[in-house]
């Protein structure tokens, strides 16, 4: 079986900066080349047009048309092109496109299968985050979704939510984002932090980070040698339109807190585990995500965790049982949980141990791959009927 995934981005230098969309994909096709399926990915946006191998991952870069007002039509006629020239010389039997803006909405291959995913569309998170929606986005996600072979979904929350805004009834297989449960493993030997609490990704509103301050404020009034270590790029304000989240964010702390929080920036992905490794306690105070990656993360080294209660985070963390789940806006209640982490080892063996044992039973890669073969099996299957 030949898989296409036609994405916006790709974890690689080549291809320039690269979210969660773009690692996911990475990972599953990591599981998928290791099943023996063969992996192409199709990254538009590009500079050029190109090609190259990422360690058996065939990487086609894609160089949007450049023509005033018709941009958009004429890049996705020309990946149509595309996908129609690759199914025809038998080097691809499906492509999978990410709901991010809609990118297929007016790519209708001639007998390629087309299947989208839901990490969570322009649509979804203005929504989550009470913000409105750029019409054009909305109606392109809102087409592609319509014309799509197949549907996949990384939570049933994202599903639900998709079905809601954008007024429709269509049935998703819900299949979680994967991690490679052998790569995220604790270390035993690494050296730990004493009272530090780590939140690494994206520096952002809707990811909870101007609630964070408030939160470690209220830490500090039971712990007050705690640390607070940050970890991501700092992202402008789509609201306020500041340049800076991360400087909106140092007006909140209190002049106590301020001494004890260190942001580090980006960090490159591959010393991400040591920085899990050496936390305390991992904090995700998220309003909108999908299917993060990073819980996922944290989970398999063994961190306790202190996340959001919103809608996804009870499909990744059994509240009391593997992490606590507190609603971001809660400062007092999520403070008090990760104090509780801080001070209680016995708790935190208890959850650390659940966590690792869920990630590898219901999200490790090889679990995930074989879920998605036999989905595109079935897609495959219906399309040459």
């Amino acid at each position: 079986m030949k898989i296409a995934f036609l994405t916006p981005e790709y974890p690689h230098s080549k291809t320039g900066n690269s979210g969660g969309i773009g690692t996911s994909i990475k990972n599953l096709a990591i599981g998928l080349l290791a099943k023996g399926i063969s992996v192409r990915i199709l990254v538009y946006g590009q500079k050029e047009d190109n090609t190259f191998s990422d360690d058996g991952i065939f990487v086609q870069q894609i160089k949007n048309v450049k023509f005033k007002g018709l941009s958009w039509f004429l890049t996705r006629k020309k990946i149509e092109r595309i996908i129609n020239e690759l199914y025809s010389e038998k080097k691809i039997d499906l492509v999978e496109a990410p709901d991010w803006t809609g990118i297929t909405s007016f790519i209708k291959p001639k007998s390629c299968p087309l299947i989208i995913r839901l990490n969570g569309s322009d649509t979804y998170f203005c929504h989550l985050e009470n913000r409105k929606v750029k019409n054009i986005n909305k109606f392109h996600e809102k087409r592609a979704l319509e014309n799509a072979d197949g549907l996949l979904s990384v939570s049933q929350y994202t599903a639900d939510k998709t079905n809601i805004i954008f007024g429709l009834n269509k049935k998703f297989t819900v299949i979680p984002n994967p991690i490679d449960v052998n790569l995220f493993q604790a270390n035993n030997e690494t050296y730990r932090q004493q009272q530090t609490i780590l939140y690494f990704g994206s520096l952002i509103r809707k990811k909870g980070l101007l609630e964070l301050p408030l939160i470690f404020n209220k830490v500090l009034e039971n712990i007050p040698d705690a640390k607070l270590i940050l970890i991501g790029r700092d992202v402008p304000d789509i609201i306020s339109g500041n340049s800076s989240t991360w400087q909106m964010m140092q007006e909140l702390f209190s002049d106590k807190a301020k001494q004890n929080v260190e942001y580090l920036g980006s960090v490159p992905y591959i010393e991400i585990k040591e920085k899990i490794q050496q936390a305390t306690v991992c904090v995700f105070p998220s309003f909108a995500e999908a299917f993060p990656v990073s819980w996922l993360e944290a989970m398999a080294m063994k961190k306790p965790i202190v996340a959001s209660n919103v809608g996804w985070a009870k499909e990744m963390i059994d509240e009391g049982k593997n992490g606590f789940l507190v609603h971001p806006t809660n400062h007092e209640v999520f403070a008090q949980k990760i104090n509780d982490l801080m001070k209680d080892e016995v708790l935190c063996f208890k959850f650390v141990q659940a966590a690792r044992d869920k990630v590898e039973e219901y999200f490790d890669i090889s679990i995930i791959a074989s879920q998605n073969i036999e989905f595109y099996k079935k897609i495959i299957s219906q399309k040459n009927k």
